[in-house]
């Protein structure tokens, strides 16, 4: 609730009034992110920050649920075909996610090869900047798991591979591609 509740809800606040008067305004999500992803950039703009990270919030809200270890077999299979594992695949996310310094994210996603990847990120920047497809995220900045697991960062992605993944969403992501 809290990271819904305050930091979501902090990047359409501030997402809006950033576009308000803008080119911006009546355009999707995804076309404001690559309008605005300056790749040679440290500190993007502030419309691409707030709307990168809504497009992130709202992706890693979709992609959560209590399915837990159930695994479609198309999934499985095309996990196992990349990592050589369910558990490699998980020990290469928590790797990613726990090397990510600061506020960032690491990502399973389908890169323009059609293979699976492993990535993680700085900020908002996201997949679509990339032109990658985002099978699953996760959000690794501290208000994500600081209440319920203090600073351990790798016992929080532990917890959310194992435990908070909605499967059926990656499935329907990655689709028959």
């Amino acid at each position: 609730e809290y990271h819904h509740d305050i930091h979501h809800k902090e990047y359409v606040d501030n997402g809006n009034n950033l576009l308000k008067g803008t080119g911006w305004e009546n355009k999707t999500l995804e076309e404001i992110i690559l309008g605005t992803y300056d790749a040679k950039s440290i500190a993007q703009n502030g419309i691409f920050n707030n709307i990168s990270q809504l497009w992130n919030h709202n992706q890693f809200w979709e992609m959560m649920g209590t399915s837990g270890k159930n695994i479609p077999s198309h999934v499985e299979s095309r996990i196992k075909d990349s990592f050589g594992s369910v558990e490699k695949f998980k020990e290469e996310s928590c790797a990613a996610g726990d090397g990510q310094f600061g506020s960032g994210w690491c990502w399973l996603v389908l890169d323009t090869d059609g293979c699976l990847k492993i990535t993680n990120a700085d900020n908002g920047v996201n997949p679509l900047c990339f032109n990658q497809v985002a099978l699953l995220g996760c959000d690794v900045l501290e208000h994500s798991y600081y209440f319920d697991f203090r600073n351990k960062r790798p016992v929080y992605l532990a917890n959310f591979l194992e435990k908070l993944v909605n499967w059926e969403n990656v499935a329907e992501r990655l689709g028959s591609k």
